[in-house]
Parts: structure tokens; sequence; C-alpha cells
């Protein structure tokens, strides 16, 4: 009962990320004024201002708007908006500006010109905690600003369904948890945009759900994931230790100070295998996934043929690696070609469950927001936006490249009071940075809601736990290819 219930409420809120808005009637623009009629539960609706990004249908709601219509629920919040920054704060006590529930056309006249309002990661905080999420914000006559944010993520920060009433009408019910059902999502083309996306345990070998996983796509810099396994590897047979100093070649170097250089690095340089290994996971850096493999293999061609070995070891099916880092790589042929490192969704998850079985203190480095490079005397920012917006989010890695699109691999912790358990979602090939995190943040809700429901389904009853991991590698591999990856009935 309670699947079939999340299935339906969950299916309302697939319609509202499709849903047409009746005002729209404007050609797809850079930004396009509307109006959406919202109501909160069963009250009565108010107008609230939006602006579709680029083309219609592609919406945001305005925050203060919003603020009005849900203040004395539940779901009530609080609102102090910069011209670059948002602090939401649940629970808090709205103060209206006077431009709420008001339209665009008796805000500004016809010769003023809707003020800039760009799409981007502005800094955004809840109860004074950073997250990341994609919004604009622009400036009103009044010299106060507004926000405006789609309803997918709306309904992530406030955890609520939101549903379609009618065309151009929503409603938020404040009394629903967000559930989120990928099965409806598919059905309306959610992921058309999407190469593919697969969510499972990566401890059992559960897939809860999966789209296009089977098929072979390009990768960008989660390619970095296994650059780092052949790292740990080397580091467990006693080949490298984490504190051991390695010198910067030139071709990392040039690497560094390419536009594909993430870290300044010079020739000659030396920096540990642990900063190196953080560097990787972390911004994402080519120069430092370049440094492994050349410390590992001694150069990277020779790395290569480790990556690809290691892909065939651990049954990647579809798995084909050209570099380290996940950068395009040119032939030298006279028409070169572009190849780049490829796999498949379910081979991503396999690997995953490898390296997260095999070496779980990786999550260790992938879990920081922030972390220092000592040797350099560098900080970095982890670029998963994910970490930010999830408090079970533990990892994993982001790739972007211009035929891979924006990639995300998300690790999760979970209890089921026996034993803690790594949850996975996979997603490839978004076309772009903020629907890369809207899917991801989305399915991994939908992995958390799924094992927990799994875990209540299974009190009471007897749960088979696997035995503790062999400690070598090797063996390491064997216990997980045993261990049966199967579809989540429907």
């Amino acid at each position: 009962m309670r699947t079939i219930r999340k299935k339906i409420s969950f299916f309302l809120l697939c319609l509202v990320l499709i849903w047409p808005l009746s005002s729209v009637e404007t050609a797809a623009a850079f930004r396009i004024p509307g109006t959406c009629q919202i109501q909160a539960d069963d009250g009565a609706a108010a107008a609230v201002k939006t602006l579709d990004c680029d083309y219609a249908n592609n919406t945001y709601f305005s925050l203060r708007d919003i603020a009005v219509l849900l203040k004395g629920t539940e779901k009530a919040f609080s609102l102090e908006i910069t011209k670059s920054a948002v602090a939401l704060t649940p629970g808090g006590e709205y103060v209206p500006v006077g431009t709420e529930a008001i339209p665009w056309e008796n805000i500004f006249s016809e010769e003023e010109a809707l003020p800039e309002a760009s799409l981007r990661r502005n800094e955004f905080k809840i109860n004074g905690e950073a997250v990341s999420y994609y919004t604009m914000i622009t400036n009103l006559p009044s010299g106060d600003y507004d926000c405006f944010i789609t309803a997918a993520d709306l309904a992530m920060i406030l955890d609520v369904n939101i549903a379609t009433l009618a065309e151009g009408s929503l409603q938020i019910r404040t009394q629903e948890p967000l559930s989120v059902s990928p099965e409806e999502l598919e059905r309306a083309g959610y992921f058309y945009g999407v190469n593919s996306v697969l969510a499972g345990d990566a401890t059992t070998g559960e897939i809860y759900y999966q789209y296009q996983a089977d098929m072979s796509y390009p990768i960008a810099s989660t390619s970095k994931l296994m650059t780092c396994l052949l790292a740990m590897d080397a580091i467990s047979a006693g080949q490298l230790k984490r504190e051991d100093l390695i010198t910067v070649s030139q071709a990392a170097a040039l690497l560094s100070e390419s536009s594909d250089g993430v870290i300044p690095m010079e020739a000659g340089q030396q920096i540990t295998v642990q900063d190196l290994l953080t560097g990787a996971l972390l911004p994402s850096s080519n120069e430092c996934a370049l440094c492994l493999a050349e410390a590992v293999a001694g150069s990277e061609e020779v790395f290569v043929e480790l990556m690809n070995q290691k892909a065939a070891e651990i049954g990647l099916s579809q798995a084909v690696f050209f570099n380290s880092n996940g950068l395009p790589v040119y032939t030298q042929d006279p028409i070169p070609a572009k190849r780049q490192n490829r796999m498949s969704a379910e081979d991503m998850f396999r690997l995953v469950s490898y390296l997260l079985n095999v070496y779980p203190q990786v999550k260790e480095i992938t879990s920081q927001q922030i972390a220092a490079l000592e040797s350099l005397e560098l900080e970095v920012r982890n670029t998963n936006p994910l970490l930010r917006n999830l408090p079970q989010v533990t990892g994993l890695k982001t790739g972007t490249t211009n035929k891979a699109g924006a990639c995300l691999v998300t690790s999760l912790a979970a209890d089921d009071g026996a034993i803690d358990h790594d949850l996975v979602v996979v997603v490839l090939g978004t076309e772009d940075s903020a629907e890369r995190g809207r899917v991801s943040g989305l399915l991994a809700r939908y992995a958390l809601d799924t094992f927990y429901a799994g875990s209540e389904e299974r009190q009471g009853s007897q749960t088979v736990i696997p035995g503790p991991l062999p400690v070598q590698a090797e063996a390491a591999v064997d216990w997980i290819l045993k261990t049966a990856i199967h579809e989540r009935p429907q």
C-alpha cells in the first residue's frame, strides 16, 4: 500500500517537472516571465511569479511568493535574499517586502526591462549550512531581491510533495514528505535528456532502478575512480606509501598549465601520494591523476594497460580506457580521432562496488567538502554538490566533457540495523551541472527511501548478511563477482 501511495504521489510531481504554464505564450528566450497558481494543501490559490530559463516550461518559482503562501503551515520559512546569496530558515517567520503574489506587469512597467537574472549556483544556506542548488536572483524596484528555484529543488529542500491540479495550477502538500518514483519519471520522459542512470546497494549488489544502464557512454572524470583504485592497489601491495613524495613530470606540468589544468604544478615539484589522491578525487585534478599513473606504472601508456586489465579482471564488460583522467584523447592520424574513456552505468556500479568494498577508506577522502593538500600548501574544494545537500552522502566523483555531458557517481551511507551499507547512484550524460545535481538528488532520495522501506519489510524475518570481506583484493574480487546483481521487482 505504501509503495502504491508513493508512486501515485510522485507521479503528480513528475507532471510538475514537465507541466505547461498556461500564461507562457512567448517563444523560447533567456528568461520568460509568467505566473502560476499555487495553493498550500487545500487552501486558497495564490499567484506565484515564475521565470522560464531559456525554454518554455523550464520553470523557476519565486521563493518570496511561496514563503507568503506557506506562512502558518508546517513548512513555513523565513528568507534573506541579497544580490548573490539566499538564506532560508525553516520554521522562521517570513517578513513580506510588498511584491509577493503581484504579477510581473504590476511590478515593472512596459518601459522597464526585466532586470538581469542569471541561472547560477548562488550562495545558498539552509539553517546557516551551505547547500548547492542552481537559482536565479533578480532585483525588484523596491530595492529588494527575489530568488527563483525549480519545483523539484524546492520539494527536496522542504521535503514536500508537489502535485499538478490543472494546467497552470499546482498544490504544495505540506503534510506529505517527498517521494520519488523513477519509473514514473521515465514514463514522463524525464530521462530522455540523460544517457543512463542506476541506483542500487553496492554492499549487496541489489539494483533498485536502472535506465539504459547496459549501454556504453563516455564517463569523463569519473574515470579517476579507476585511477585511484589502481593507486590504492599499489599502496596495498607495498609498491607505494601514502606519504611517498612523487616528482611532477614535464607532462604533468604542461597539463597543469593547459586549459584543462586544475592545480598549479611545476616540473620537479614533489607531492605526496595522499595529496595526489585527494587532488584527483575532490577538485578533479587531471594533473594529479597523471602523476598517480606515472607513479604506479612509470608512464601513462603502461598505466592505461593496467586500467583495462583491471576492468576485465573485475568484470567491466563495456569499459575501455585511453588515459588516466577522462579527458579526450586525440590520435596521431592525419585526421585524428577524438577518443574518450567509456563504460556503462552497470560497469560503473560494479567498479564502485569493488572500490567501496575493498577500499572503504576512499570515503575518508571523498566525504570531505574541503581538504588541505599539505605538500602543495593548497586548499581544495569537492566538486560533488550533493555533499552539501544530503547528510548521508559520502562521495564519490563528478565528471564533465562536451561528449560525456555532466556525470556524477554518488555514494550514500545507510544502516539496516545489522551492517552498514553503501548505496550508489550513477548518473551519466546530463546536459549540464544543474540537471546533474537535480537528477542525482532525486535518485539519491529514492535509493534511501527504497533501502529503508526494504529494511522495514525485513524486520522480523531472517536476513542473510555476508561475512567479512577477504583482506586480499584478489579474493575480494571473487566475493563481489559472486554477489548476485538482480533487478528489484517493480
